[in-house]
């Protein structure tokens, strides 16, 4: 017994059968968050972020063993309308100055298909730090034709309470629920 446990360990090492999660940088081109809420029960409000820095630890193999780490500038909103733009950056709401920044970073990965998880994180806007799950699928992963390198692409939504993060600002009658949708692309780092 002891001679086949060490074959095997031996056999394992040899393959190199362990893989570890790779880094992918965030495409900050063609990554982005679009969010919406309700007004007043007229019309459905639409904004995103852009500008993302960030990392994917993305093990292909265990995408549980996977991890994600991102952030965005408070003031890369876009909402549309400059004054929706200046109301949301005062102390009515993020009260945000250049610098300030949106930060999610995973704490677990659960697979829930071939293609899908649950992905728990942190997310802070100021001086808030909530829980989220995001609903994550898997778009693709493979080669991209033009950067010739490994490219994986994800889409996520998540429903957040602004009250949570002290932006509660007009609720109920805006609503408090907020719907994320998020999609972003990331090249292995080299």
């Amino acid at each position: 017994m002891k001679t086949t446990l060490m074959a095997a360990a031996m056999a394992f090492a040899a393959t190199g059968a362990v893989a570890a999660p790779e880094a992918y940088k965030l495409d900050p081109s063609h990554s982005q968050v679009v969010f919406s809420y309700e007004h007043l029960g007229y019309s459905t409000t639409y904004g995103m972020f852009s500008g993302f820095e960030g990392e994917i630890m993305f093990d292909q193999e265990d995408p549980a063993n996977s991890s994600v780490e991102v952030s965005m500038p408070v003031r890369s909103m876009l909402t549309g309308w400059e004054k929706r733009f200046d109301h949301f950056m005062s102390d009515d709401f993020f009260g945000a100055a250049d610098g300030d920044m949106i930060t999610f970073t995973s704490t677990g990965i659960e697979v829930t298909g071939e293609d899908t998880a649950k992905i728990t994180g942190d997310l802070t806007i100021g001086d808030t730090t909530q829980e989220v799950v995001l609903d994550a699928t898997l778009n693709q992963a493979g080669d991209h034709p033009m950067e010739g390198k490994a490219w994986a692409g994800f889409d996520a939504t998540a429903t957040v309470l602004r009250s949570d993060f002290g932006l509660e600002k007009f609720a109920p009658n805006v609503s408090d629920e907020v719907q994320v949708m998020i999609s972003i692309e990331a090249g292995k780092a080299e």
